[in-house]
């Protein structure tokens, strides 16, 4: 039996050691779940990926992510890393685009060159469903601000493109940055969801919203980069005609909090009702390295 080898990623990043880091495991059909999760919380990076084969099947390869406590359907970041890989490690030809089979469904990835040569991944997502509304003063005391500093212009809503995330509109990035989640709060303990918070004004003027992510439900307290979440805050948009009748085509900073500075990209259009979602990034690579044993 080959032991499980594994890479070390950086995704949604600007250079290495920025953006969200992953661990994508290969050559695990061996594992059982309980292994799975046992590395995945010896890694304890937010997501850890698995590919039990280098095969494909049914058209797209067989992936699995793991928090370092949950099983997900879905996740962002580890969809474009763990395609990454596949493209520069697995495949046998040169593709532009990588299918995963994930718990969600097939996602595809695709590979395309920036003006500058620099490879982008962007990542097809599932359409968006669009869940309770909460109002300025529940959110504020969960995210001990003041209600003031909510944007009420806008919905707060639940959204999902297969985990859902709670979208909150802040007024500025001072409350942005000023935001805690109050884990004592009784509102938080009925949102089934993670929370995203956004605001139109940027550290880099060249990016459109700044972002942060706190994903208590899964044993994260903030994201540095989150592909799902953004996808959802993209239908958001969309949904809600935050930029009028314009398709939304923007970026997005996020992790500047937590010292790894991300930036992603998102597209979505609301064609009558039918909004297509895609989130795109970098990818850089950082390390390789090959398991001695498994855990038992």
């Amino acid at each position: 039996m080959v032991n499980p080898t594994f890479y070390l990623v950086d995704v949604f990043a600007k250079e290495k050691y920025t953006g969200n880091q992953l661990a994508v495991v290969r050559n695990a059909s061996k594992l059982v779940t309980e292994q799975m999760q046992k590395i995945a919380n010896e890694m304890h990076f937010s997501e850890t990926t698995f590919i039990p084969s280098d095969q494909k099947r049914d058209g797209g390869y067989d992936v699995r992510i793991f928090t370092p406590a949950n099983e997900l359907p879905f996740a962002g970041h580890p969809t474009l890393g763990t395609a990454y890989i596949i493209k520069h490690f697995i495949a046998s030809e040169t593709v532009n685009e990588v299918t995963l089979n994930l718990k969600v469904g097939k996602i595809p990835v695709t590979f395309e060159k920036d003006a500058e040569g620099s490879e982008i991944l962007w990542m097809h997502q599932m359409p968006p469903t669009f869940g309770n509304t909460y109002t300025s003063l529940e959110v504020s005391k969960m995210l001990s601000l003041s209600e003031r500093d909510v944007d009420v212009n806008h919905p707060i809503q639940e959204v999902s493109t297969g985990i859902p995330f709670l979208i909150v509109p802040l007024k500025t990035l001072k409350a942005v940055k000023q935001a805690r989640v109050n884990r004592h709060s009784e509102q938080k303990t009925r949102i089934p969801a993670g929370i995203l918070v956004f605001a139109p004004e940027t550290y880099n003027k060249e990016n459109d919203l700044n972002v942060r992510v706190f994903v208590d439900l899964f044993g994260i307290p903030e994201d540095p980069a989150t592909g799902s979440g953004n996808g959802c805050l993209a239908a958001y948009l969309a949904h809600h005609k935050f930029y009028g009748d314009k398709p939304v085509n923007i970026k997005v900073e996020q992790g500047y909090e937590i010292g790894r500075p991300s930036l992603l990209y998102l597209k979505a259009e609301n064609r009558n009702g039918n909004i297509s979602i895609h989130v795109g990034g970098k990818v850089f690579m950082v390390a390789k390295g090959e398991f001695f044993e498994t855990p038992l």
